[in-house]
């Protein structure tokens, strides 16, 4: 046992990452500084924030559980049905409550939730926690994980069995890190960027130069200000400029071209969807989209970028929500049909194949669809079979038959 323990001495101290590691928020060497409200501010960043979520809280999520052939059902008279389903809390829909918890995943690299139970030990409630205000740590003598939150009437402290936890990459295996600040350096690239934009058309696409007179000028301050006051701004641009008294104007500053600022902007947007796994034609960049490939981005989308977020959150809430007892036979699961579907044509020749091979029924096809059944009495649980192929016990036999009657 104690060997055992050993091995795993990198995980008796967790920290929270948030508060204790290199990869925090802060300053970046554009000079921008970057946390959780800056980084939304960059358009992309907060269209990658509300895709992911979107996504994750819009699929619809069911509790099943496994009969005694090993098939599986919904159970929709379980107390965590409606939590997960409907309404985790009486201020919140499910959707709204994944899609809080999903965001604060991908800013902060960690979701919290506090769980409210009845006596028997069965959810009764799901309450989002900030992770900016939460810390792990463990327990000296028991060993086991404490979460301390710190609201506005002080410190509360809550063991794991009362807390949701779904963590992010993290080297810990217990807490994750911020995609935010470990990519701080790009998003603040991408913050300096949008700023240069916004002064660039604040001095009217002319954002540098020098008056030149011939004489000296005795009242500086008041020519900078009256030029200010006649072409400053993106709204008096091209205005034609009238010089006295022999001024000159040149320009000093290099032309956005020259500064490449468009490309930068475009790259700062791949690298920003490279960090999240969202392809650009998601966030509104179509520019290598294509009526082809874009159906293959989305199901690669769903594929790559949606599935491991679920898989973390069926197997945190697996954990944290059914009971011990009920672990072998009660189970969560999201359904990721919708999104891997494809286009209509698609699902109607695989459905063709499906029903002609005799592995799905009239109401199978018609239940992924969301229509109704056909009633039993009228085949709709009827299996076809494929009148040019039959199994090779059913050949054997009619062989074994024949063989007898030629006797």
């Amino acid at each position: 046992m104690n060997i055992f323990k050993s091995l795993f001495r990198s995980r008796d101290k967790p920290q929270n990452h948030y508060y204790s590691s290199p990869f925090l928020f802060g300053g970046t060497a554009a000079g921008k500084a970057v946390n959780e409200r800056t980084a939304l501010s960059v358009t992309t960043v907060y269209a990658c924030v509300r895709v992911l979520a979107e996504a994750v809280a819009g699929l619809p999520i069911h509790v099943y559980k496994y009969k005694s052939d090993g098939s599986k059902e919904r159970v929709y008279t379980h107390p965590l049905y409606r939590l997960l389903h409907d309404s985790p809390n009486i201020e919140m829909t499910s959707f709204i409550w994944r899609e809080t918890l999903m965001s604060h995943l991908l800013i902060y690299g960690n979701a919290y939730s506090q769980i409210i139970r009845d006596g028997r030990g069965y959810p009764i409630g799901l309450y989002p926690l900030l992770p900016s205000n939460m810390t792990v740590e463990r327990d000296k003598i028991s060993g086991e994980l404490v979460y301390t939150y710190n609201s506005e009437k002080g410190q509360v402290k809550l063991q794991r069995g009362n807390v949701l936890h779904i963590p992010g990459l993290g080297f810990d295996g217990i807490v994750g890190y911020s995609p935010i600040a470990i990519a701080k350096q790009a998003i603040g690239t991408a913050l300096a960027v949008e700023e240069y934009g916004a002064a660039f058309f604040a001095n009217g696409a002319n954002p540098g130069g020098v008056l030149e007179f011939p004489n000296t000028v005795k009242d500086v301050q008041r020519v900078k200000d009256s030029w200010n006051a006649g072409y400053q701004g993106s709204g008096k641009s091209h205005k034609i400029a009238i010089l006295e008294e022999g001024a000159k104007f040149s320009a000093i500053s290099i032309s956005p071209e020259q500064a490449q600022f468009l490309e930068t902007r475009k790259f700062s947007t791949n690298e920003i969807c490279r960090l999240f796994k969202v392809p650009p034609h998601m966030v509104g960049d179509l520019e290598r989209a294509t009526f082809s490939n874009i159906e293959h981005q989305s199901i690669e989308f769903a594929t790559h970028s949606i599935r491991p977020w679920v898989a973390r959150w069926e197997q945190s809430l697996q954990q944290a929500l059914i009971l011990p007892s009920e672990r072998d036979s009660v189970f969560v699961k999201f359904n990721m049909d919708g999104l891997l579907r494809g286009d209509y044509a698609s699902r109607m020749a695989g459905y063709a194949t499906a029903r002609q091979n005799g592995w799905l029924s009239a109401n199978d096809i018609r239940e992924l669809e969301d229509m109704n059944k056909i009633p039993a009495e009228q085949g709709g649980d009827e299996y076809l079979v494929n009148g040019t192929m039959i199994s090779i016990l059913a050949a054997k036999s009619a062989r074994k038959e024949g063989d007898s009657n030629n006797e």
